[in-house]
């Protein structure tokens, strides 16, 4: 007779195998990535130039569903709920795993136990740009003129990873300041030229091609190491500031129950498509940085930054159900 070891080894054995016989025969229809943001920003210009080359890859179309909705919450209960069979992507970022725990009091699904990481798609650089012409020279004269009278300053949300990050610099480079939140980093920056708000928090996808020709004058990076596309702007790290580290970032996962086996296929086919010659070129143009982690790597970064960043939220008392 087989002891309850024997049992229980031989369940997971079976389970083994069984996963092992999904993803041989992985994917045999089409997928669905979903992206809780509507059509024509940066999650889903990238899931569906990224999902085009995993296609190819897996030798299924991935298709592209924007679901927007509540801070990409919509899009996450949907996603949490469906069967795990690898067949349901999610395009994953700061606000759905690490932010929105910490914004809402109750969430329909939990980022921690609901989602089993694929892997990173990456990373979005952050600046502080002012206009051409403010008399400012930089981040050390934005700080002293912020403490006679307060600036203030542009993002594309509330709660988006532009403002989070900017409340965490004021706390830590003592710089005081106004957030007027928008509805785009576009719709940000257009007032910034016109002259309706004073600076702009700004990721590199956006801001970029204003940064490159000169149209704002950009006084610092909140990145650990300098952009190669703004190789000029110094980081808040290089002015004294080790803590002020922050950025944007993009992922993809799946409903945490989803086979091993499966969530290995997905992710060769995720690093494949991020790594098309097409889509480098663009984060390359654009100063976006990639990293071709494994579904565990891409989870340990995860925990990461929630351990940084869900506290902060707390302290800062930022909410979005309240």
């Amino acid at each position: 007779m087989l002891g309850r070891r024997g049992v229980v080894a031989g369940m997971a054995g079976l389970a083994a195998m069984t996963g092992q016989a999904r993803a041989q025969g992985f994917p045999d229809r089409p997928l669905r990535w979903i992206v809780g943001y509507p059509p024509g920003g940066a999650s889903d210009t990238f899931a569906r130039l990224i999902g085009a080359h995993m296609g190819t890859r897996l030798g299924q179309n991935v298709v592209v569903a924007n679901r927007p909705g509540g801070g990409a919450v919509v899009a996450s209960e949907a996603v949490a709920r469906s069967a795990p069979d690898g067949t349901t992507l999610l395009h994953v970022d700061n606000g759905i795993l690490t932010y929105n725990p910490a914004l809402y009091g109750r969430l329909p699904y939990d980022p921690d136990r609901d989602f089993q990481g694929v892997g990173f798609i990456g990373r979005f650089p952050l600046f502080i740009v002012v206009r051409p012409d403010d008399p400012v020279k930089d981040f050390a004269g934005f700080v002293a003129r912020s403490k006679t009278r307060a600036p203030n300053y542009g993002t594309p949300a509330v709660a988006s990873p532009h403002h989070l990050a900017m409340e965490m610099v004021k706390r830590r480079t003592g710089l005081e300041a106004t957030h007027v939140p928008y509805r785009g980093g576009p719709a940000a920056m257009q007032d910034l030229l016109s002259g309706n708000v004073e600076s702009v928090v700004i990721d590199c996808a956006t801001g970029i091609p204003f940064i490159a020709s000169g149209r704002v004058k950009t006084l610092c990076c909140f990145s650990e190491a300098r952009s190669a596309r703004a190789p000029e702007v110094p980081t808040l790290r290089e002015l004294g500031f080790a803590g002020a580290v922050a950025y944007g970032w993009q992922g993809m996962s799946v409903p945490v129950a989803t086979p091993a086996p499966v969530v290995e296929k997905l992710a060769e086919g995720l690093r494949a498509g991020v790594a098309a010659e097409d889509v480098q070129a663009r984060f390359r143009d654009l100063g976006i940085e990639s990293a071709p982690w494994s579904p565990a790597e891409f989870q340990e970064f995860v925990k990461r930054e929630n351990a940084e960043w869900r506290p902060l939220i707390r302290e800062l008392g930022i909410r979005l159900d309240s």
